[in-house]
């Protein structure tokens, strides 16, 4: 047989790879991405703001150690055909998943209440009210969840992801010195303060949020992907990871070329869009703007989701956005709860905005090595994964990431209770 008679069949089986793929495409892209919510946006603007390109060295180690734990928990719902906390509770115990389910209601509850504070916080530069945008957004989010199917939510999602070329854009238009960005991205830096250290728990925590795997493996298990189309979603899950994290890489050099370099303070979103506007001008605030609300709707839906869908599970309760308040009440009502929680929270008067916002990730960074934890656990066991077990590689990466986590959170305790404390332990190794 010549080659000539050989083509078209690659030709055929390419295309179909291409519309398979497109047909799994979601759980890896959209979970990825709502993680540039509005606690996200808030931390990456925050790092820029204050610590110029010092912080950016951290993107390329988070994102492999991303890339690592995404695709380890779609990997497992993929073989397991069950979501991460049905497998906690089978393998550790009704009273450890107890546990884990109250810290990360309370976790994602925090989350919840930064994405409506996104949504105040971006409204109020076009000059409405909270009072006004918070209810609304609550209710077309109960609504888009509720009454639509999973299709239609993942669909409106996708869509969504557009926006956040917004930031790409806002970075361009800056005087971005690229050669002093490069050379920040590869060289690590480190300051002896309490600050910088729960910065870079942050940064972590937002980029790596503990509900992401349970959001993202219930996804991969509702889309009934198995273990032989998993290929397509690992690619899903890889393409998910760096596009995100490109956005929060432009996210940061864009506040660190304008806001950072005039020396302004940041105390609010609004600080953050306004301080483009010298370099930018006024459409530069209206692009932070836009994405900071799109960003913030997104995860609005998303987060109480997985609250809904980690517990539920947890549980063993019905659940799935193609069910009703009939079929999944529980379901449905932790999801309406935590809208409602979040929602009110921020409609308190006085309510600081962009701290709830920052605060939030870094409790991410701090509850995310106990989730990993039980993750690896799981994933190498072989009774469950069988062949799909961790390769040490793999290992490494989570296994380090936990350790730098907790490294970091004893450091940013030790700074909090003995103040300046850091400095005087760097003092000591360094000497």
């Amino acid at each position: 047989m010549t080659a000539a008679t050989k083509a078209p069949p690659a030709r055929r089986l390419s295309r179909k790879n291409i519309l398979l793929f497109l047909a799994l495409l979601g759980p890896g892209i959209i979970t990825a991405n709502v993680d540039n919510d509005a606690g996200g946006i808030t931390t990456y603007s925050l790092a820029g703001a204050q610590y110029g390109y010092s912080l950016l060295w951290m993107l390329l180690p988070t994102t492999i150690s991303l890339v690592v734990v995404q695709e380890m928990c779609a990997r497992m719902g993929a073989v397991t055909g069950k979501g991460l906390s049905d497998l906690i509770r089978e393998s550790f115990g009704l009273r450890t998943t107890f546990y884990i389910m109250i810290a990360l209601f309370l976790t994602n509850l925090g989350n919840t209440v930064s994405e409506f504070a996104g949504i105040a916080a971006g409204m109020e530069i076009f000059g409405i009210s909270k009072f006004i945008s918070v209810p609304i957004a609550a209710l077309l989010v109960w609504l888009l969840i509720v009454k639509g199917s999973y299709r239609i939510v993942e669909r409106v999602f996708l869509v969504a992801c557009v926006v956040y070329l917004a930031y790409p854009l806002a970075a361009f238009f800056a005087d971005v010195p690229w050669g002093e960005v490069a050379l920040a991205a590869v060289t690590p830096s480190f300051r002896a303060d309490g600050g910088y250290v729960a910065m870079m728990i942050g940064l972590v925590g937002t980029t790596i949020a503990p509900w992401m795997q349970f959001y993202q493996q219930a996804a991969v298990v509702e889309k009934g992907i198995t273990a032989e189309k998993y290929g397509y979603t690992r690619l899903d899950v890889i393409v998910g990871c760096v596009f995100a994290v490109a956005v929060a890489l432009f996210i940061v050099v864009a506040c660190a070329a304008s806001i950072h370099v005039q020396g302004l303070t940041v105390e609010t979103a609004a600080d953050a869009a306004r301080a483009l506007e010298p370099l930018v001008g006024r459409y530069a605030s209206w692009l932070f703007a836009v994405g900071l609300i799109n960003a913030s709707l997104f995860a609005a839906g998303v987060l109480p989701l997985s609250t809904a869908y980690y517990i539920c599970e947890a549980m063993g309760w019905e659940l799935g956005i193609d069910k009703d308040f009939r079929k999944a009440p529980q379901f449905f009502w932790l999801f309406t709860i935590s809208i409602i929680l979040g929602a009110l929270t921020i409609l308190v008067p006085g309510m600081p905005l962009l701290a709830v916002m920052y605060l939030s990730q870094v409790v991410n960074g701090v509850v995310l090595p106990f989730v990993l934890i039980l993750m690896l656990l799981l994933i190498n066991d072989k009774r469950l994964m069988g062949a799909y077990v961790n390769g040490p590689a793999f290992n490494t990466v989570a296994w380090v990431t936990v350790a730098a986590l907790i490294g970091l959170t004893a450091l940013m305790t030790l700074d909090t209770v003995w103040p300046g404390a850091i400095g005087r332990l760097v003092g000591l190794v360094a000497g």
